[in-house]
């Protein structure tokens, strides 16, 4: 667990921040007209915005696919120039396309979803048309096997065969490993625009921030309200998301910047509150990732190219080793 003490940043991983920070903006949908001049404007500047672009839109398919999927809406990633055909599922998950969805979804759960999916393809569709000709197609997304692997490193080989379609509770899960990579992915953003005015960059890039954390809060919200209930394996939802935290953090880097549900489960004394919702240095501040953080993530092991919900590796503009090794 995370504590205060190792979540304030550090010099030596700040050029590689700024710009995850600039992926983790335009990840989220902020791909606004105008926008794509902004690192070619900068004097001394290396024009990455195609690449930076490119790189967000491999990680909106993956999380545009696994929410459409969990409301019974894939097909329509094929509208947006995605590609359902392209995504595994886990063994038996027969609703993906049927407007089914996850079944036993409870009534708020299910709005929550509905609405995320349509902010995720919403995503895809902006990245898409900022990027034209240029945009790269979807690669093989990992949504079966790959879950399952997570859940295995996460929990020491406890629990087997995790699907995050298999009920409500292991949808949440599933959600929590994808939505605080993303939001972390923003604090850095911000300090890489130059386009201050009302309506420019910096605002749109705050509204979109905020539209990311709701979904993350929510997702950290509902988990926390049932964080002692046993989920599997004879571990709660709470040591569970603390496993999944665990894992991302010992991909992501040498550091612990990763965060459960409770902010002193594991350091008594550290923290005084008792619930984590928001992951925050001490100052109240989220942290970030390097590109190659979160590819560590998404692939599942430090240094890879290729591998966990991305088997075939990212769709490659031919410049995606230069934003890797930021």
């Amino acid at each position: 667990m995370s504590n205060d003490t190792h979540r304030t940043d550090t010099p030596g991983i700040s050029t590689r921040r700024k710009f995850l920070g600039m992926a983790g903006m335009l990840g989220a949908g902020a791909v606004l007209s105008g926008c794509t001049s902004v690192i070619a404007t900068q004097p001394g500047k290396v024009n990455l915005d195609a690449a930076i672009f490119n790189f967000a839109l491999n990680l909106e398919y993956l999380e545009a696919a696994f929410y459409l999927a969990a409301v019974g809406r894939l097909g329509e990633l094929d509208a947006v120039g995605g590609s359902s055909a392209r995504v595994t599922l886990p063994a038996g998950f027969t609703g993906a396309t049927n407007g089914v969805g996850i079944s036993g979804l409870s009534a708020n759960v299910r709005a929550m979803a509905e609405e995320i999916a349509d902010d995720e393809l919403a995503h895809v569709k902006v990245i898409r048309a900022t990027l034209k000709g240029a945009a790269v197609a979807q690669p093989q997304l990992d949504l079966g096997p790959a879950f399952d692997a997570a859940g295995q490193a996460a929990s020491g080989g406890a629990i087997k065969g995790f699907n995050p379609y298999a009920n409500e509770l292991f949808f949440l899960h599933g959600a929590f490993i994808f939505e605080d990579v993303g939001v972390t992915a923003y604090k850095g953003a911000a300090r890489l625009l130059v386009d201050d005015k009302a309506g420019g960059n910096l605002e749109n890039a705050a509204g979109i921030l905020a539209a990311e954390a709701y979904h993350a809060g929510a997702v950290r919200t509902l988990l926390y309200q049932r964080r002692a209930e046993v989920a599997a394996a004879g571990l709660t939802v709470e040591q569970i998301v603390q496993a999944i935290s665990n894992l991302r953090d010992s991909v992501d880097g040498s550091d612990d910047r990763d965060q459960g549900l409770t902010a002193n489960a594991q350091n008594p004394g550290v923290l005084t509150r008792h619930a984590n919702i928001v992951p925050t240095d001490a100052g109240g501040v989220a942290f970030s990732r390097t590109p190659r953080q979160v590819g560590n993530i998404v692939f599942l092991a430090p240094g890879a190219t290729k591998g966990g919900f991305f088997p075939g590796g990212l769709t490659d503009d031919g410049n995606l080793a230069k934003l890797l090794a930021l």
